[in-house]
């Protein structure tokens, strides 16, 4: 969810702005490459939602996902519904962000999944913290030297969208005042939180009444850590560098969760003629440059316009400078843009009684209607899609009109700078113009729909109109979407951005007092972090691309602790033959036909499989078979001595007969495959050892080592082609 903390709010009297109270800003938002960072006021910070490997932060519950779509829930599983309201905070407001999705009129369906009971449901109080998950937490924050706080306060942070079903999330501050490290400078971390992840939306579905939101509860209440930088970020470029160094520390813990969704990237971007908005569903990192920039070329569009709306109205110029905006004047442009936009919502429905729509003629079948609001002075200004230079919808005013009335429910809105189109011909647009009598320079914005929610849309849309004369909205800002990837790197505006008022004590969980030899204990006792890990594998007989790989799925811990001896007592074993095993597809194989999870081939069982194999009790086709055999029947690890593993694996192989054959009868074997096919070795020279390798290995029964019969046979062959 996203944070309270304002990384960068509010911008320093020292920031460098280049043409502060002078020019107007420069820059071509058709080519948002081309944009300068410094001469614009760039500021950005990044927020790193990230999911720890521990169990649940206040239910005790295991943090494992069901990965299911709606489709695949089972109907065993138990539902309820709910309905959300927003109420007063501490301070006796109502947060904006809460006040705004309270208007949505949405119902939500909560599916309770194995891993959610009543604390999930929000029917038992929360339990303490984790304390896996708060040594995960204090362990970062002690890799960004940051400054611990000594106690540790639950809070209730409101969120009314209906991804919490109590109405909000627990976060609690754990640190602040530490740094990260990038190639292009130190950036300030402001404060480290661990907090609740939100329930996962399954689908969305309309009903007569509204929106019905429907949520599994799987992943309500997973631990995140949240790191939110200062406005340390020089570049778009840097945002990058900076996200990916936070990424790799993170995985350095050991602690953290792996695969798609278990790390979030936002992004706090402002230039100094706009403001600050926070970014959501950043995945792609090498995305995060361009939806930067983006971001730039549109709050400088959306000052440009502004400014020509101003003037067009003879209303005071609005400064390049935010930090300039004087309270009286703003006033005095919103009061005269309700004037100019009043809230007046037309019925236009008979006018598209015969319009060859196919959706508008379905929705108009099912009972909606068609409304119109009229936006005075802005025909021309709310703009048609156009790609910029480099392969993006230009920014303008009309997606950020239709993005406002989406927020509504509503599939989108249909505005007379893009209409004749989508089926809507120039006799109904003519026809609108003359009903609302509009003169040539005013614009008019449709929405079809249901009565109760094309109001409420349009409303949105005027709203959104008025604001166009001041500079954007804070926000929060969703990138555009499509198959997990960006669209193009423009955003949509998803709500408000939340302030304080959202913020106060939980009182279900006593204060937790972080001693300092706790703290002291973690301090010294840190993970690696990525240069001393790649320093690490460089003394160990692997290659470079196995270290990457390695070090790429995490287990240098695993091959460090085979090669070194690990805590059952398994001698060393080569660290090249480990590397192989830990690479390969070697798990999956000996979970093939049985009905175990791959995460049941514990890394011990691996461990003695291999050295097993080294010291020639089992042959080298035999460590998967073997491996099953010890997962399925075999002793238990933590109760039986490595001596009488081995001693285990002796006397299984000899009963499968997968004991390896001595030197001499695999010698005898293959004397006699090339007795039987001299001529094809005379034919075929060493090109035949293929071939033989299938012969002798099946005529020993299983019972040899494919390399030990690869090497004699190769000799042999070589002896014959030399006679």
């Amino acid at each position: 969810m996203e944070s309270t903390h304002s990384p960068v709010e509010p911008m320093s009297d020292d920031h460098p702005l280049m043409y502060v109270g002078a020019t107007q800003p420069i820059g071509d938002e058709a080519t948002p490459s081309s944009l300068d960072p410094i001469s614009l006021g760039f500021m950005c910070g990044l927020e790193i939602h990230q999911q720890l490997a521990t169990g649940k932060l206040h239910s005790r519950m295991p943090s494992r996902l069901f990965e299911m779509g709606i489709d695949e829930i089972p109907d065993s599983w138990n539902r309820q519904s709910r309905r959300l309201r927003a109420a007063q905070g501490e301070g006796g407001r109502i947060d904006v962000a809460a006040r705004f999705e309270a208007q949505r009129n949405r119902s939500f369906v909560y599916v309770q999944s194995p891993n959610s009971g009543l604390i999930e449901l929000d029917e038992a109080p929360p339990l303490r913290h984790d304390q896996k998950a708060v040594d995960a937490a204090l362990t970062i924050s002690a890799m960004m030297d940051a400054k611990p706080v000594p106690f540790l306060q639950a809070m209730r942070k409101t969120v009314v969208d209906g991804s919490n079903t109590s109405g909000f999330q627990r976060t609690t501050l754990i640190a602040t005042d530490g740094s990260i490290q990038t190639e292009s400078g130190d950036v300030g971390v402001d404060v480290i939180c661990l907090e609740e992840d939100s329930a996962r939306k399954l689908d969305t579905q309309s009903s007569d009444n509204g929106e019905v939101v429907i949520y599994t509860l799987d992943r309500l209440g997973v631990p995140l850590v949240e790191i939110a930088t200062a406005p340390d970020v020089q570049t778009p470029e840097h945002a990058k560098q900076t996200a990916l160094a936070l990424g790799t520390m993170l995985r350095d813990t050991r602690m953290v969760r792996r695969g798609l969704g278990s790390i979030r990237q936002d992004l706090n971007v402002s230039i100094a003629c706009g403001d600050r908005v926070e970014i959501k569903g950043c995945q792609d990192l090498d995305w995060i440059p361009k939806i930067i920039r983006l971001e730039m070329a549109r709050q400088l569009h959306m000052y440009r316009l502004a400014n020509e709306l101003r003037e067009e109205a003879g209303l005071p110029e609005l400064p390049t400078d935010r930090r300039d905006d004087q309270l009286p004047i703003e006033n005095r442009v919103a009061k005269a843009a309700s004037a100019r936009i009043p809230m007046v919502i037309h019925d236009t429905t008979e006018i598209f009684a015969d319009c060859s729509s196919t959706m508008i003629e379905s929705s108009l079948s099912k009972g909606s209607a068609v409304k119109a609001v009229i936006i005075p002075g802005f025909a021309g200004k709310i703009g048609s899609k156009q790609m910029d230079n480099e392969d993006s919808q230009l920014p303008r005013l009309g997606r950020e009109l239709a993005s406002a009335a989406k927020l509504a429910g509503v599939a989108g809105i249909f505005h007379s700078d893009e209409l004749p189109a989508y089926g809507i011909e120039i006799q109904q647009v003519e026809s609108v113009r003359n009903t609302l009598n509009l003169s040539e320079t005013d614009a008019f914005v449709l929405c079809v729909a249901p009565e109760w929610q094309a109001n409420l849309a349009l409303e949105s849309v005027i709203f959104r109109a008025r604001n166009a004369y001041h500079r954007i909205s804070k926000e929060v800002r969703n990138v555009v979407i499509r198959k997990g990837a960006p669209e193009d790197g423009t955003t949509t505006a998803m709500r408000p951005l939340p302030g304080g008022a959202r913020m106060y004590p939980e009182t279900d969980i006593p204060v937790f007092h972080l001693q300092e030899d706790r703290w002291s204990n973690i301090s010294n006792n840190l993970p690696l972090n990525r240069t001393q890990r790649i320093e690490r594998l460089s003394n160990y007989d692997i290659s470079d691309n196995q270290a990457e790989a390695l070090l790429g799925a995490e287990l240098d811990d695993v091959l460090v602790s085979a090669v070194e001896g690990d805590e059952f007592g398994t001698p060393s074993v080569p660290a090249k033959a480990m590397a192989s095993l830990l690479l390969d597809n070697t798990r999956s194989e000996i979970v093939e036909g049985t009905n175990l999870a791959i995460s049941e081939v514990t890394w011990p069982i691996l461990t003695l499989s291999l050295y097993a194999r080294e010291e020639s009790l089992i042959t080298r086709e035999g460590l998967v078979p073997m491996a099953r055999a010890l997962l399925l029947e075999g002793p238990s690890l933590a109760s039986t001595s490595f001596d009488d593993c081995m001693k285990w694996f002796a006397e299984k192989a000899e009963s499968e007969g997968l004991t390896p054959a001595d030197s001499s009868a695999v010698e005898d074997a293959v004397d006699a495959i090339l007795s039987e096919r001299a001529e094809f070795v005379q034919e075929r020279g060493m090109a035949a050892v293929g071939p033989l390798m299938g012969m002798v290995m099946g005529k020993l029964g299983g019972s040899a080592d494919g390399k030990q019969v690869s090497q004699i046979l190769k000799q042999k062959i070589g002896e014959l082609l030399e006679e």
